[in-house]
């Protein structure tokens, strides 16, 4: 008996989820706009809030997949800009992106990623990195502070004093004393919440200039 109800509530849960998704604005909007993800949006507001991506930047984009952010960001750069995507999962090719499919923690691809940078410096550090959500907040925030960790050290490891890191952050346990952490590190850290992400989701972009 328990196990039907259950069953019956995750039915229920499963397929609001996915009626909400189909009627979802955004999701529209990009198949209309050919962009691979509904995440493109957040991207697009953040830039058009603080004109952070322009043309001939150098910019790597952590935790790629499947490439909707690295799809703005390649067409913000253009073709005299070096956009460098990299996931641990594969990514479909972009134009005007290299991808490098590989952990970033790992020596081997953080010395790829700088070997495509080359001579220039980095002039923004993407991360929409998330974990696989359980659902229980005591697993999934623990494992998504790990991540933004990571993102901030491979910021502050090839950002050059006035380089931009764009993260996104689940709020909740761990967040204000990474951000205070954050706001010795650099010059400064601001928040935006962007119209594409969903009010009920806890995700939040910072925003922090070296």
């Amino acid at each position: 008996m328990a196990t039907r109800i259950t069953n019956k509530k995750l039915s229920k849960s499963s397929s609001n989820w996915m009626r909400e998704h189909i009627d979802d604005h955004y999701v529209q909007l990009a198949q209309k706009e050919g962009y691979r993800a509904r995440a493109a949006y957040k991207l697009l507001e953040i830039n058009d809030k603080i004109k952070l991506i322009r043309p001939g930047m150098t910019v790597v984009d952590l935790g790629s997949a499947p490439g909707s952010w690295s799809q703005v960001a390649g067409r913000l750069v253009g073709e005299k800009g070096t956009l460098i995507a990299s996931d641990i999962l594969p990514m479909d090719k972009l134009e005007n992106v290299t991808f490098i499919q590989g952990d970033f923690r790992e020596q081997a691809i953080f010395d790829e990623i700088m070997a495509q940078v080359g001579d220039s410096v980095v002039d923004v550090v993407l991360s929409d990195m998330a974990p696989n959500t359980s659902g229980a907040a005591a697993i999934d925030q623990p494992r998504m502070m790990y991540l933004c960790e990571l993102a901030v050290e491979f910021a502050l490891s090839v950002l050059p004093e006035g380089g931009t890191l764009v993260m996104k952050i689940f709020q909740g346990e761990g967040t204000q004393e990474l951000r205070a952490q954050m706001q010795q590190q650099f010059s400064k850290v601001r928040s935006i919440k962007p119209a594409a992400s969903r009010p009920r989701s806890k995700e939040m972009f910072w925003i922090a200039i070296k």
